[in-house]
């Protein structure tokens, strides 16, 4: 390995372990700003579902960790690694990542600003990332009982989400394109409280109620199978959805079970699944 490169994974490893300080939950990531680490599934006929459950690091958000020895073991399953990557939606922060991008053509930062014209919030001040590219990230925190989903562009144009089951490029990491840097005087600030209206638009949006039969019928079942469909990274948050769904739909109830049902299937413990349902249901204003 080249002597930059070495260096390039000793710094990456040296601000990953002060990240996890503050209680962020980090992995290692190449130039490509991918998880260093492939998955050790990736040969498998017919991969089951796993979070990590195997032991094996290349488990991509689900082998974050905030316990420096881990990270250290990450880091060195990695030497190619020059960056590092912070899980979004865990706690204690509960970390939801506003990127403004460059890349499309379009002033996210502008789209956001008339965003929060009409839907009167204020960005507070926060922790700020610069990008290579001339992007910002915003790093803002969530409710606990919240999963906020990750999404692209469906804020505004340029305006990409990084929620559960996503990951913030974190300062100091070296890229293809360059090195991530914190913008100055947000360094030492902790990250702030996402205002209650931005959280709603980044929430799947609410949708007039049209109840339905207890058996929840064919609609039902087709967000069951959304849930069952759900990729590595994808399953809370495709399960969150489904249940906002559900509830909306007034066949959240009868739909509880089913949904429990698929996302044992995709790898969720049944006490992660019901509590995902039940914010669901809180979210959308219902009693779980």
């Amino acid at each position: 390995m080249a002597t930059t490169d070495r260096q390039a994974t000793t710094l990456a490893l040296a601000h990953a372990l002060s990240a996890a300080e503050r209680g962020l939950a980090v992995i290692p990531l190449s130039r490509t700003k991918l998880p260093a680490l492939r998955s050790p599934h990736r040969d498998d006929p017919d991969p089951t579902p796993c979070h990590g459950e195997c032991g094996r690091f290349g488990h991509g958000v689900y082998d974050a960790s905030t316990d420096p020895a881990r990270i250290r073991e990450l880091f060195a399953a990695a030497p190619w690694a020059t960056g590092y990557g912070i899980a979004c939606g865990l706690p204690p922060h509960h970390l939801i990542g506003i990127d403004l991008d460059t890349k499309s053509g379009t002033d996210s930062s502008a789209a956001l600003r008339e965003l929060a014209l009409r839907h009167l919030f204020t960005i507070p001040p926060t922790v700020v990332v610069l990008t290579p590219s001339g992007g910002r990230h915003l790093w803002l925190t969530g409710p606990p009982e919240v999963v906020v989903p990750n999404s692209a562009g469906r804020l505004a144009p340029g305006i990409d989400i990084r929620g559960a089951g996503g990951y913030l490029v974190g300062p100091g990491s070296r890229t293809d394109h360059g090195v991530y840097s914190t913008a100055p005087g947000t360094a030492h600030i902790v990250p702030a409280r996402c205002p209650r209206a931005l959280l709603r638009l980044l929430l799947p949006s609410p949708r007039t109620n049209h109840p339905a039969p207890p058996s929840a019928g064919g609609h039902g079942q087709g967000l069951v199978q959304f849930v069952l469909a759900a990729h590595e990274g994808q399953r809370n948050t495709r399960l969150f959805w489904a249940a906002c769904r559900a509830y909306e739909d007034g066949i959240g109830p009868a739909l509880v079970d089913p949904l429990v049902e698929a996302a044992l299937n995709t790898g969720l413990t049944e006490r992660e699944a019901r509590a995902t349902i039940a914010s669901a249901a809180r979210m959308t204003g219902h009693r779980p």
